[in-house]
């Protein structure tokens, strides 16, 4: 099983535990912050079983339907958790301002602090793992899943001082201007995940720097005078080159094909921890301005 795949088992059985445990006390004790946060941690649940299978379908082999594979799921899977983060920060940030408008008491503070340095605890461990995952494979759903759980962090965290600031000071006030604070920076932090994975459905073009070094390695052989018609794009862990390459027109065809398989052996090498799918159409002269006049005519 793909590490990736393991992280999100990890961060769904986490997430059951959180919705048990806050769930329960939430009840017993009528603590509402403690049953918000238990509603989020089912919301948590939820997108992280969702990326399971998302990566289970994303990994799967081509076939007759998709010959390219799925790996579109995961751009798709970070999207929707992105949105999902920004709609919960724009429902805390409800909850916060009318609280602001209409405060209210909030009653069981030993049982609620006790549940969330528990949580808290719990989701760091989670945040830890998840980072370690992401950095490792460079997964954006793995990445997104961290981001998701990061704020579930912060947020659990500004619940627990507002906890701690409330029974010392009494003023119930400190809850929804933490929470303001904390939906600002859900909406901030989710909006980098949201443009990448729709960039990656759009099927933009892989980092200036990357096409630089793929043009590179092709200008360093001796035997191509020339290339054209370079196209780049990522679908997940899944990275597609294609390019035109231009050999002398006396070359053999097979010293051309040594020398493109010497080429895509050097590009996949930039993308070591990807599916790299390199192409290379081999031309014995320049056609790129003739073809572009049949498309003219």
């Amino acid at each position: 099983m793909r590490l990736e795949k393991k992280a999100t088992l990890v961060s769904t059985s986490v997430a059951a535990v959180l919705v048990l445990i806050k769930m329960t006390v939430g009840i017993l004790s009528g603590s509402i912050a403690v049953l918000a946060s238990a509603i989020d941690s089912f919301l948590d649940l939820t997108v992280s079983l969702f990326n399971y299978f998302a990566l289970n379908s994303a990994e799967k082999d081509p076939d007759d339907k998709f010959h390219y594979g799925r790996g579109k799921v995961e751009p798709l899977a970070a999207v929707i958790e992105g949105v999902v983060i920004s709609l919960s920060a724009l429902f805390i940030l409800y909850e916060a301002l009318v609280k602001i408008v209409y405060p209210r008491d909030m009653d069981h503070m030993v049982e609620s602090i006790y549940v969330m340095i528990a949580s808290f605890i719990i989701t760091g461990f989670l945040v830890m793992f998840l980072n370690f995952v992401a950095k490792k494979t460079k997964n954006m759903v793995i990445r997104a899943d961290a981001l998701h759980y990061k704020t579930d962090l912060f947020s659990n965290g500004a619940v627990l001082i507002a906890l701690a600031l409330i029974s010392y000071t009494g003023e119930n006030l400190i809850d929804p201007i933490l929470g303001v604070g904390i939906a600002i920076y859900m909406i901030y932090s989710a909006i980098p995940i949201i443009k990448e994975g729709v960039l990656m459905l759009l099927d933009a073009a892989l980092e200036p720097s990357e096409i630089e070094s793929i043009k590179n390695i092709i200008t360093d052989e001796d035997l191509v005078t020339d290339y054209h018609f370079l196209q780049t794009r990522e679908a997940g862990s899944n990275i597609f080159i294609s390019v035109h390459i231009v050999f002398n027109v006396s070359i053999s065809l097979y010293d051309a094909h040594l020398v493109s398989d010497k080429i895509e052996d050097k590009i996949k090498e930039l993308f070591k921890d990807k599916k790299t799918h390199v192409l290379i159409h081999m031309d014995p002269y320049d056609d790129s301005q003739m073809n572009e006049l049949e498309d003219r005519y």
